[in-house]
């Protein structure tokens, strides 16, 4: 797998990614059930990068117990075969435990939108299972997506 050449966005975060052969449905096209787990991988790799991670049982931050509250995508252009992508995404909204993710699944040269959506967040506290409002260290981090 090759790097993809850098996609410039004016805001949020540009995360590679590959279609595998297990992602394809019959026809050799990206089967719509592995749009959500490609959000998903983007979302997790940024979070992990920046000390937000789930390891051993254990959570680095607490903000990482949380729920997708909402996940919305509307289908543009399919994915073809076994290749390069690219997920774009940013915060639109970050309220006091609720967060709104924007997303756009690209082409490798980012010239092509495949799917596009949004996935919504709610921290969830570990004891109450209530929601609760995230931490200072995800608004560090968050600020990077707004």
């Amino acid at each position: 797998m090759t790097a993809l050449p850098r996609i410039v966005v004016e805001q949020g975060h540009v995360e590679p990614g590959y279609a595998h052969y297990d992602d394809l449905d019959l026809m050799g096209f990206v089967h719509n059930c592995r749009y959500p787990v490609m959000v998903e991988r983007a979302l997790t790799g940024f979070w992990s990068r920046n000390g937000f991670t789930y390891a051993e049982g254990k959570y680095s931050q607490p903000d990482i117990f949380l729920a997708v509250a909402e996940f919305s995508i509307r289908y543009r252009a399919p994915i073809r075969g076994t290749v390069p992508y690219a997920v774009h995404f940013w915060i639109s909204k970050l309220a006091e435990s609720s967060v709104v993710y924007d997303f756009r699944v690209l082409s490798e040269d980012g010239g092509t939108v495949h799917a596009e959506g949004h996935r919504v967040h709610i921290r969830i506290d570990t004891e109450t299972f209530r929601p609760t409002p995230w931490t200072p260290a995800f608004h560090e981090v968050a600020e990077k997506l707004l």
